[in-house]
Formats: C-alpha cells, sequence, structure tokens
C-alpha cells in the first residue's frame, strides 16, 4: 500500500511529541530548591548534599524519590535491562534517562519508543527497520530504532501494548543481542541497553497470556517503581514553584510571582490522580487565570477548592514504602496551626483555644518551628 509510508511518518511524528510533552512535563532543575520561599510559602525540602549523582538537579527530596536514584546510581554502570512501573504522570522517562545519563553510555543515543502510540502494523518496522521492497511503497531501507539507539539506550514506553508477535523479537534482542529487519535475511547485532517502562502490572499481564513470561523476566532485572505524587506531598512545593516560574515565563506573566497560602495549602491536600503532569497543567492554568501577581484559590479548578471531594486527600496515606512518622506529624502538626492562626487573624490567644493548648506553648512552638505570618 502506497500510504503505509504515509501512515509510518505521521506515527512516528506523533510518537516523538508524546516523549517531548513526557521531557517538558518532568524536567531536571538546574539550581536548587531553596529558592522556592518566596514562591511558595510552605516549609521548603532541605538541601541534601549526600543526593545521589543521578539525581543532580531533579526536583523533590522524599526518600522514596531519593532511593530510586540511589538505585539508579548502583546500576548504571552496567547493561542491565530496567524495568520502570508507575502511573501515568509520574516521571518514568525522566528515570530513563537518569539511567542513560548516569552510564558509560551516556554519549550515545537515547531513543524514546511510546509503544501505545504507533500502530500495531506499523510497529515492527519502527522498532526493527525494513528492507528495501520489504511491502509495498518500501522504496528505501530504513533504519529501526534499534539502529538509531546503536551504542546507546532504547527506552521502550508502554511495553505492555507491545504485541505478543513483537515480543518475541523483542526477546530475542535480549538474550542473543540480534535481530533482523523486516524483509530482510541478514542478522543484525544490537548493542543497546533496553529500558522498558508500563502502567499495567506486568506480572498480572503474564499470568493471563497478553504478556509473555519468559520476557517479562527478561525486561524486570531492576525494577524502578516510580511514586506517586500522592504519596511524597513533600515534594509538591519545590514543584509547584518550579513550574510557577516555567509557567509565567511561557505565558509572558511575569507579575505572577507567588502562590497564596490558603492556595499552597489547597495544592499541598489534594490527591493528584494525575501526579507530577497534573500538578504543572494545575499551575500553568492558575497563571494563565490570575487577575495579579499572587496566585489565589479562585485561580485553582473547581475541584481543588472543595477540599472534600471524591479526589481530595483526607488524611496521610501510608505507602508501600513505610513513612518518615515524625515528619508526617511534624508536616500536619504545622498546617493545623497554620488554619488556626490563619482562621483567627494571626491572633494567638484566639488560635491556641482552637488547638487546645495555652498562649505560651502556641508562642514557644512558632519560634521553635520558625513559623511566621506571610
Amino acid at each position: 500500500m502506497s500510504s503505509i509510508l504515509d501512515a509510518m511518518k505521521q506515527a512516528e511524528l506523533e510518537s516523538q511529541n508524546s516523549h517531548v510533552t513526557e521531557e517538558v512535563t518532568h524536567t531536571r532543575l538546574v539550581d536548587n530548591t531553596p529558592r522556592f520561599k518566596s514562591v511558595f510559602p510552605m516549609a521548603e525540602v532541605p538541601v541534601d548534599e549526600t543526593r545521589p549523582a543521578s539525581m543532580d538537579g531533579v526536583v523533590g527530596a522524599a526518600e522514596a524519590i531519593v532511593d530510586l536514584y540511589r538505585m539508579i546510581d548502583r546500576v548504571a554502570d552496567t547493561s542491565c535491562t530496567v524495568l520502570i512501573t508507575g502511573e501515568s504522570g509520574t516521571g518514568k522517562e525522566l528515570l530513563a534517562r537518569a539511567v542513560h545519563g548516569a552510564s558509560p553510555r551516556r554519549d550515545r543515543p537515547f531513543v524514546a519508543v511510546n509503544c501505545g502510540a504507533i500502530p500495531e502494523a506499523l510497529l515492527e518496522s519502527e522498532l526493527f527497520g525494513h528492507a528495501r521492497g520489504a511491502f509495498t511503497g518500501a522504496v528505501a531501507t530504513k533504519q529501526g530504532r534499534l539502529a538509531q539507539a546503536d551504542g546507546g539506550t532504547l527506552f521502550l514506553d508502554e511495553i505492555g501494548e507491545l504485541p505478543l508477535a513483537l515480543q518475541v523479537k523483542l526477546l530475542r534482542v535480549l538474550q542473543a543481542r540480534e535481530y533482523s529487519p523486516v524483509g530482510d535475511t541478514r542478522t543484525l547485532s544490537a548493542d543497546v541497553r533496553i529500558v522498558a517502562a508500563t502502567n499495567v502490572d506486568l506480572e498480572e499481564a503474564a499470568r493471563n497470556g497478553a504478556f509473555r513470561e519468559d520476557l517479562y523476566y527478561r525486561l524486570n532485572v531492576i525494577h524502578l517503581a516510580a511514586p506517586p505524587l500522592r504519596d511524597r506531598p513533600e515534594d509538591i512545593p519545590a514543584l509547584a514553584g518550579y513550574f510557577l516560574e516555567r509557567a509565567r515565563v511561557k505565558a509572558g506573566r511575569d507579575r505572577v510571582t507567588k502562590i497564596s497560602r490558603q492556595a499552597a495549602e489547597m495544592l499541598c491536600s489534594y490527591g493528584w490522580p494525575g501526579n507530577v503532569r497534573e500538578l504543572e497543567n494545575t499551575i500553568e492554568r492558575a497563571v494563565l487565570l490570575s487577575g495579579g501577581s499572587v496566585i489565589e484559590p479562585r485561580d485553582l479548578p473547581p475541584k481543588l477548592q472543595g477540599f472534600g471531594g471524591s479526589e481530595a486527600r483526607t488524611g496521610p496515606r501510608l505507602s508501600d514504602r513505610g513513612v518518615d512518622l515524625r515528619k508526617a506529624v511534624e508536616t500536619f502538626e504545622n498546617q493545623l496551626i497554620r488554619q488556626a492562626l490563619e482562621k483567627t487573624n494571626w491572633n494567638k490567644k484566639r488560635a491556641a483555644e482552637l488547638l487546645g493548648i495555652n498562649r505560651t506553648t502556641l508562642v514557644e512552638m512558632l519560634k521553635r518551628k520558625r513559623i511566621e505570618a506571610a
């Protein structure tokens, strides 16, 4: 079919665009979190000088994130396959790029393929390439993504969408480091590191026959589980401040420089089912709608303003990785103190009554915690 090449070009553009969006959404920060104090009126995340090398410039300091990058530091200098799992919008491609950037392959290509964005009929040619005359309209030999990634890293996003027939060919690449382009009798070597990502349970898919079990175990040598944003709320201030800086520059809204305390508390209380990507879109929307220099609650989507909606956080959630209880209690205590002070217009006596403590106790807590009026 003469239209097959046009469809391939369109699929390639869509795949590239999807990964450009992912990279823009989950980006690295060159300078670090302290500059967000004047932008986001919440407690800052302290800079940890012992952060993993692969985490250089990454926004966030939650232990769940730091642990992932510690693991990346340990395995980056090998060629083992890596499987990254996590909900949509958690930054799986950012982790894949960190693996590549910390490895000896960092100066070679990083090639990303969204297995769910390319039609099944074209995916084999896209991955493995094709020979001239392999099908109608194939007037020239085309390199596949495997060849383009030679010596570097091939990132297979949405690997759970890979058809079973192509799973066999990918398994051969992982086992024998070789493959054959479509319509070609040659066997080519594959010097690539495979990093795959998915938001589905591949182990369950393997049990149901939707994904090859042998391929799953070949991919799952090193497993990186990207945590959802709701499991690392302490990173929300830094992320929101960073996205505010980006959005105001992008939209030409230089006057928008801060987030009000009430709006900040709403951002920290929401559950973020769309994770970091949803937070970025929310901040960009707020910058566009803001009528002044400060983002107010009215600039946020209605689902954040209700506080009691089905998607709002009703309390802290215990992740499978556990929690720093002292830090969680401290954060919750600080939030209650601020709410009491704001409800009473910073009248310490009335705020102390709301909290059920003595005024002198509240004053000492404010000094110790360095809580001041915005």
